[in-house]
């Protein structure tokens, strides 16, 4: 069985794939990629399931000896990656040898890369997900970022993964600026006309203090009618709550379940993986659509997995 040796972490690499469902009534977070359209690209260039566990590395990439052959695929943040010092490609597949070692250099655009390997990441499920959720200590590698000295198996193949690359079409770049469409709502009766304007028409920054739990952002304070505080209530993916300080935060993977700040708007779906690659001092605007064309823009996303080309090109 191949696996790959943990040489040194980087910065913050877990293990994700799409989540854990179906326990946030209890308080457990889905966890689960920041960005699914990279990770699930990933796996389909490794030949594996759209949703089996990856690496999501962030910003500053590990350094992994491979203790086998195996074929792996890197999508999402560029973080111009390195099989024994010489570049590989992104959005393709690549095989790998016994003691190859890959690693990564500097930062060029996004914030996360995913790490797909043939057969999968093969750690045990915990509530029928591998997914890292490291306020909880759940999935992954003991509920916590990969370290140094760790050995990570990889599942088994029948056969190799043929040797693809993904279309142009469906590789994707970062610019640092990024509009996130939005359903108004459903507490955004809690602030005046005025400030609603000023959100729709105002361009914010991602905070340093962002994580995978949600995306802080600065930029014009939005003032509450009647202050800040709600009953507390559910917290989807995309919420974008507004506590007391007036500054955006939009809920990502590792949300809490419940909070008590009003919800200026919910962010769709597919563009939360657009939020997932930003850094921080990078842009990003929120455009309103309705819940009609977000249906459209969804069922567009989903297709988007089902008519990928096994060919690659």
């Amino acid at each position: 069985m191949t696996t790959m040796k943990v040489l040194s972490p980087g910065m913050m690499t877990t293990i994700q794939d799409l989540g854990r469902f179906g326990y946030q009534r209890l308080g457990i977070a889905p966890a689960g990629a920041m960005d699914t359209y990279s990770l699930r690209l990933a796996n389909l260039l490794a030949g594996n399931q759209p949703g089996a566990a990856c690496l999501e590395i962030t910003l500053l990439g590990p350094q992994l000896e491979f203790t086998g052959p195996a074929g792996i695929a890197l999508t999402g943040a560029d973080l111009t990656p390195q099989l024994n010092g010489k570049p590989i490609e992104m959005w393709a597949t690549v095989t790998v040898s016994k003691g190859d070692v890959l690693g990564f250099g500097t930062a060029r655009s996004g914030c996360r890369a995913y790490l797909a390997c043939g057969g999968g990441i093969d750690v045990r499920p915990v509530l029928g997900s591998r997914a890292t959720l490291t306020r909880a200590g759940l999935g992954g590698t003991q509920g916590r970022p990969l370290a140094m000295g760790d050995e990570i198996r990889i599942g088994p193949v029948a056969a190799p993964a043929p040797v693809i690359r993904a279309p142009s079409v469906y590789r994707r770049e970062y610019a640092g600026r990024f509009t996130a469409r939005i359903i108004p709502g459903p507490q955004d009766d809690f602030f005046a006309p005025e400030t609603l304007a000023l959100f729709a028409s105002s361009a914010f920054t991602v905070r340093k203090e962002s994580d995978r739990m949600g995306v802080r952002l600065a930029g014009p304070r939005l003032v509450h009618r009647k202050g800040p505080d709600i009953v507390s209530d559910a917290l989807v993916l995309g919420s974008i709550q507004v506590p007391g300080d007036g500054y955006p935060i939009v809920m990502a993977a590792d949300r809490p379940t419940t909070g008590g700040y009003p919800k200026i708007g919910t962010v769709i779906t597919p563009d939360m993986d657009g939020l997932g690659q930003l850094r921080p001092g990078d842009e990003v605007r929120f455009a309103a659509v309705s819940l009609e064309q977000a249906d459209r823009i969804y069922r567009h996303y989903v297709t988007t997995f089902t008519r990928f080309p096994a060919g690659g090109t």
